[in-house]
């Protein structure tokens, strides 16, 4: 069946029709991960979304669902140039096809995805339609395409009620514990029990209390605490301070998430609550922003976002150069950024956009890159170990 994906700019690429048979109109990326097509999919930041996907076979080692990073996929759409209808692997439960029905996502094949991510380079970031309607009228379809908005998608992909995963060695002896919406205990006790059991006895004695503002948590922000003898508590994105600085965590988590920071008002004036406490904070893109405006900073709106898992950041306090993983569309602005609140602390080394903040006189740190990959390298997980490191400070203080 033939498809149409038609661009706010009048431009439309004729491919394929993949995965579920129903028409969007969403926000067209780009992802230049050569893999990890599975984490991209159920990635929550992409809430609101159709993701084109940058390298040229998409599918081949099929769908393994111990791979998500929530229970469900969140983009409106996918685009590929090929999708693989044979994957070979013997951990695959079943084809990305199939996995498209099962969540209900539209998407097209067979379209030069090079033409598209060129598009988007030079024009910026569009809406679009995908449709398999061959009698589509531009004239109808356009000015609804500009008229789209992502609108406020944190409240889509949080959790619903407070939830707690207690520490490495529990889960690897006790399985998943009750009590997310949205997020894969499964697979977090499942990447545990593969873990050596030295390793989990030693993990499970450090015992630091971390609580987790599920912003559209990716499933490996928890897994990377859990992995170092965190017990932690996840919070849906509208907790209120009080609630959490209550529990007593040793340190606070701010995840990663969806839309424009400057849409989450009320979660912005509890940030800057926590912030004004004396609780270590480690934050990660939507948190990092978040963070970032509620200490008088601003952000704004890319020209099409860094998202793929090759973006090389710079550490400025040690001048090393890593490779990371990002999926965002929205940026710190420097020149709005006070420097008695906060300095840089990373940079992008591509076009020297903000990539983290060390906040002064405060346990506060905060990255726009995804330490814990997935899809992407783990160059930057070390990033984990300070933040444990600060608790231990603060605690000890």
């Amino acid at each position: 069946m033939k498809a149409f994906l038609i661009l706010e700019d009048g431009t439309v690429f004729t491919g394929m029709h993949i995965g579920a048979e129903k028409e969007i109109i969403s926000e067209i990326v780009f992802n230049t991960s050569m893999a990890g097509y599975l984490e991209v999919l159920t990635d929550p930041s992409y809430a609101g979304q159709a993701v084109c996907m940058t390298y040229p076979l998409i599918g081949n080692y099929g769908i393994c669902k111990e791979d998500m990073e929530s229970k469900r996929a969140w983009p409106d759409g996918f685009i590929v140039r090929e999708l693989s209808r044979l994957p070979s692997n013997f951990r695959k439960d079943m084809t990305i096809q199939e996995f498209l029905i099962w969540q209900d996502i539209p998407g097209i094949a067979g379209i030069d995805t090079r033409a598209l991510t060129k598009i988007l380079r030079e024009k910026g970031t569009m809406n679009g339609m995908i449709t398999t309607n061959e009698a589509y009228d531009l004239d109808t379809i356009l000015p609804k395409l500009k008229a789209y908005t992502t609108g406020k998608v944190v409240e889509k992909v949080t959790c619903s009620q407070k939830y707690e995963i207690k520490g490495a060695k529990t889960l690897a002896e006790n399985g998943p514990l009750s009590g997310s919406a949205k997020f894969v205990p499964e697979d977090l006790a499942a990447g545990v029990r593969e873990m050596r059991p030295s390793l989990v006895r030693m993990l499970s004695g450090l015992g630091k209390k971390v609580a987790l503002l599920d912003l559209g948590a990716k499933g490996n922000i928890a897994l990377s605490l859990a992995q170092r003898g965190c017990d932690v508590t996840v919070y849906p994105a509208f907790a209120k301070a009080e609630e959490i600085l209550a529990d007593c965590p040793d340190g606070i988590m701010l995840s990663n998430g969806p839309g424009d920071p400057k849409e989450c008002t009320d979660v912005i004036e509890e940030i800057r609550k926590l912030y004004e406490s004396d609780t270590p904070i480690f934050a990660i893109c939507l948190g990092h922003q978040l963070m970032a405006l509620a200490t008088g900073a601003d952000t704004f709106k890319m020209k099409y976002g860094h998202r793929g898992g090759n973006h090389p950041v710079k550490d400025l306090a040690t001048g090393r150069v890593y490779i990371s993983s990002q999926n965002h569309g929205y940026v710190v602005d420097m020149d709005k950024l006070d420097p008695k609140t906060a300095v840089p602390a990373f940079v992008n080394v591509n076009d020297g956009t903000n990539e983290g903040l060390s906040y002064v006189g405060k346990n506060i740190f905060t990255v726009q890159f995804h330490p814990e990959a997935c899809p992407g390298p783990q160059d930057s997980g070390y990033l984990f170990d300070r933040f444990i490191k600060m608790m231990e400070v603060g605690k000890n203080a």
